[in-house]
């Protein structure tokens, strides 16, 4: 009896760590699924995001295949520790056979021994009961660790079809990537010729500026000096016939200081632009005292 508890307290030590094994397996399993879900969400991402992505994924692969490896080892040790068990319980059978044989053969030769028959015989019924209970209770376990196992192998196949579904999609975003980079490449090269047709046309108007510039500094000077001219010609000119008779040049009078007469130019206003003859301007007159510079 005490072998027999003895046994029965193994087996019961075995069946806790194969159920703490299992248990570690289903939170690997679940740590792995999350990570692949993380893996899938960052798919979107740019290139670099891309490659990272790879290398997580390369990452979960290897996690999950190493989980599998290790699913592989807890099935082949469950299996090995479920045959060991019926081996022990055919033992334990075979042993309880010859011990019942031995009861009665002692029996049949002993008579002064029946009482003693009767205790062993009621012992071993109270210990074939309860070997037959804890044979039950083993079977339930073993039933129900191989439910969980094809519960792990159902996972597996899963994550198996995710892997590759990210595998297709990664296959796919390295396609358009690939287009990306040939599209970009013919669209620098369009741009660089653009670029050169622009110098060109930037060149051309550069030059022209320049010609245009110097032409209004040429511009600017002969209109300065027919201003000084036609300043001096309006001092020159005579008097003209008004209304009331003649009409002296000295009428021009300075506001600030009086000065008439040559003390008083006429120049060009460059603050007021009347009109343009193509790109010249056609400025409003003013008048200047030489006296005292008060323009008017």
């Amino acid at each position: 009896m005490a072998v027999v508890s003895r046994f029965l307290l193994d087996l019961r030590a075995k069946v806790n760590d194969l159920e703490k094994q299992l248990t570690d397996t289903k939170k690997v399993l679940t740590e792995t699924k999350e990570k692949l879900e993380k893996t899938e969400n960052a798919l979107a991402d740019t290139e670099d995001t891309l490659q990272q992505t790879e290398t997580e994924l390369a990452e979960s692969k290897n996690a999950l295949e190493k989980v599998i490896s290790e699913n592989e080892g807890v099935v082949n040790n469950l299996n090995t520790e479920l045959e060991t068990v019926k081996k022990t319980l055919d033992d334990q059978t075979t042993k309880t056979t010859t011990f019942e044989n031995n009861l009665a053969l002692k029996d049949a030769k002993v008579s002064e021994a029946e009482e003693k028959v009767a205790s062993l015989t009621m012992e071993l019924e109270t210990s074939s009961s309860k070997l037959e209970s804890v044979r039950s209770d083993l079977e339930g376990k073993i039933s129900g660790l191989e439910g969980q196992l094809n519960e792990v192998n159902s996972k597996i196949a899963a994550n198996q079809e995710q892997i590759n579904t990210l595998n297709i999609q990664l296959e796919e975003a390295n396609s358009k990537l690939s287009a990306a980079e040939t599209d970009k490449q013919q669209l620098t090269s369009q741009l660089n010729e653009a670029k050169e047709v622009l110098s060109q046309k930037e060149n051309e108007v550069q030059d022209l500026t320049t010609k245009i510039t110097e032409d209004e500094h040429v511009i600017q000077s002969t209109t300065a000096q027919l201003s000084e001219v036609e300043g001096e010609l309006e001092e020159l000119k005579p008097p003209e016939l008004g209304t009331g008779g003649f009409v002296s040049s000295e009428r021009l009078t300075c506001p600030m200081c009086g000065a008439v007469g040559h003390n008083i130019k006429t120049i060009e206003d460059k603050t007021k632009v009347l009109s343009y003859v193509g790109h010249i301007p056609m400025y409003a007159k003013k008048r200047v005292c030489k006296k005292c510079g008060y323009e008017f």
